[in-house]
């Protein structure tokens, strides 16, 4: 029994955006976690004004938010990721489905 027979005459669709995604992905993730460590390090160095307390409340709010930053960028990307590899399933060649006889399909509710 052949499980994965093609389907004749099905013409495959060639790949396009979702491929081009899918290889800019580690390239986003990656420039979505520095980007922000960058910018939470140079805080560091810009946030100067005010007390001891409030300087280390203000940098540890920025922190917080740069940490938010890159879980939502993470998010964005496997969530791009996977469409894109749902896409790219689909574009794929399609099989053909083994054949099941319903006894009403002529005469439903029966």
């Amino acid at each position: 029994m052949n499980w994965l027979r093609k389907l004749p005459g099905f013409q495959q669709t060639p790949y396009g955006l979702e491929w081009r995604l899918l290889r800019l992905m580690p390239t986003a993730c990656l420039a979505g976690t520095l980007l922000p460590a960058l910018m939470s390090l140079a805080a560091r160095f810009l946030i100067v004004d005010g007390s001891a307390a409030e300087l280390a409340r203000r940098i540890q709010l920025f922190d917080f938010v740069m940490i938010g930053l890159v879980i939502f960028i993470w998010a964005l990307v496997v969530t791009v990721t996977i469409g894109c590899v749902i896409v790219w399933l689909m574009k794929g060649p399609a099989y053909v489905a083994d054949g099941f006889d319903v006894s009403h399909s002529d005469k439903p509710g029966r």
